[in-house]
């Protein structure tokens, strides 16, 4: 699956007055009505666990500079939230500043499949700006910039 270029994405909740996140790239769209989008997490990190107890996280779309930020939250241990700027959702979950998305969700179905938790979460707020996204492939960062194709028209 290493060669499936993905978006990155920080994933953020709150336990108690301490602050949970991770980088990931599986981040799907589920639903669009209501609005749901899918994480999966791996067992055992400190962020699976906090979000099994919150039930909410927060989902930051990170864009093609805030590659900086996406290494400090894929790293194991120390203080991640030093680096960056974040904002409040509205129940004070925090997000990156300035990332192409932002999303408030509540978890509304989870699942323990493999080695993952997969959480299903209704979005309750969400904020959207326009720019190139950070892209994730074969252990790279990178972005993706050839959008000269002819546009794919929705079916539905």
């Amino acid at each position: 699956m290493g060669r499936f270029l993905t978006g990155v994405a920080v994933v953020t909740t709150r336990s108690g007055d301490e602050l949970h996140g991770m980088t990931i790239n599986s981040l799907t769209s589920i639903s669009l009505d209501p609005p749901i989008l899918m994480v999966s997490l791996t067992f055992g990190a400190r962020t699976t666990d906090a979000l099994l107890e919150s039930g909410r996280f927060a989902i930051s779309i990170l864009g093609a500079k805030q590659e900086a930020i996406a290494r400090k939250f894929a790293t194991r241990g120390g203080e991640r939230f030093e680096v960056g700027e974040f904002d409040y959702t509205d129940n004070g979950l925090p997000v990156v500043k300035d990332a192409l998305s932002q999303a408030d969700c509540t978890v509304v179905n989870q699942y323990e499949i493999g080695d993952h938790q997969v959480f299903f979460g209704q979005v309750t707020g969400c904020r959207d700006r326009n720019g190139a996204a950070l892209a994730f492939n074969a252990g790279k960062f990178g972005s993706f910039h050839d959008f000269h194709h002819a546009e794919l028209p929705w079916f539905f």
